[in-house]
């Protein structure tokens, strides 16, 4: 109690010229609309930045909601697509939902951990055999082809990305539809290469190369890079071509699973396909 009144005694000068402020400014609000209408906006300024502060630090707490959720719609979308769904009907021409039906599933799905510089390099991501998850799944992202789960546990899978030796992907010209092989050379992780082009068709710079789809792990059309670089290889008529990568495997973050609903038919039919020394025995 002391200390209270010791304190009043020593800012009573201060106090007493702050009652009288706030009598003045009272006054003065209340005769003058223009001072109202000051005080309203300086006021309606301030909790605009406080609640523009809340907003900021709410937004970062939820951004791992937030990514999950948009993850999930773009999943969703993804199936919406055309290049998802296999025609019905091939006589007709509109398209509807009696016409296609849905071929491609795609799974969100958070990458744990990568690596990107090694002579085979790999991703972990949180999915694994108690959701689905299968060896031989194609895995892709928002941007592009991403590469192949490897190995299945529990919870997690292990996806060999398309930085790695003897990856082996079909893929094709977007334009013209020549057709590849998808390789990589351990020289960048921006750069892949595609084998098995002839060099009398002709080849743009800057064109896209796509998914062939020939495998069933990934849907045709499906955007793996754009070419950087053509040359001719000596002694070979084919091309040496240098693709630009659309994913940046340095900052990858979250992915998709492509689970193909007919993976089993088209492996069936390809396993039936008879050896070379059968059909000669014909």
């Amino acid at each position: 109690m002391r200390n209270l009144i010791a304190f009043f005694r020593r800012f009573q000068i201060f106090l007493v010229f702050a009652v009288l402020q706030v009598i003045a400014l009272s006054t003065y609000m209340s005769y003058s609309e223009f001072a109202r209408l000051q005080a309203l906006t300086t006021t309606g300024a301030i909790n605009g930045k406080l609640m523009a502060v809340r907003n900021d630090v709410t937004k970062h707490f939820n951004l791992e909601n937030t990514n999950r959720d948009l993850a999930k719609e773009n999943s969703w979308l993804r199936q919406r697509l055309k290049a998802s769904n296999y025609q019905v009907q091939r006589d007709l021409i509109t398209i509807d939902d009696t016409v296609f039906k849905q071929q491609y599933k795609y799974i969100p799905a958070t990458v744990i951990n990568s690596t990107y510089d090694k002579r085979n390099n790999y991703m972990t991501i949180d999915l694994g055999s108690i959701h689905g998850m299968k060896r031989g799944m194609g895995v892709i992202s928002s941007k592009g082809v991403v590469g192949i789960i490897h190995t299945v546990g529990t919870r997690y899978s292990l996806v060999k990305t398309i930085l790695s030796k003897n990856i082996n992907i079909d893929v094709m010209l977007a334009k013209g539809g020549a057709f590849g092989l998808l390789k990589w050379d351990q020289e960048s992780p921006r750069m892949v290469q595609v084998s098995g082009i002839p060099n009398d068709i002709r080849v743009k710079k800057w064109s896209r190369v796509v998914t062939r789809g020939g495998s069933g792990i990934f849907p045709r059309g499906y955007t793996v890079g754009h070419i950087a670089n053509r040359k001719f290889i000596e002694g070979k008529p084919l091309w040496d071509i240098q693709v630009l990568v659309a994913e940046d495997f340095r900052t990858i973050q979250q992915v998709y699973v492509v689970k193909n609903l007919h993976l089993d038919e088209i492996e069936a039919m390809q396993n039936a396909i008879p050896l070379d020394k059968e059909e000669n025995e014909f």
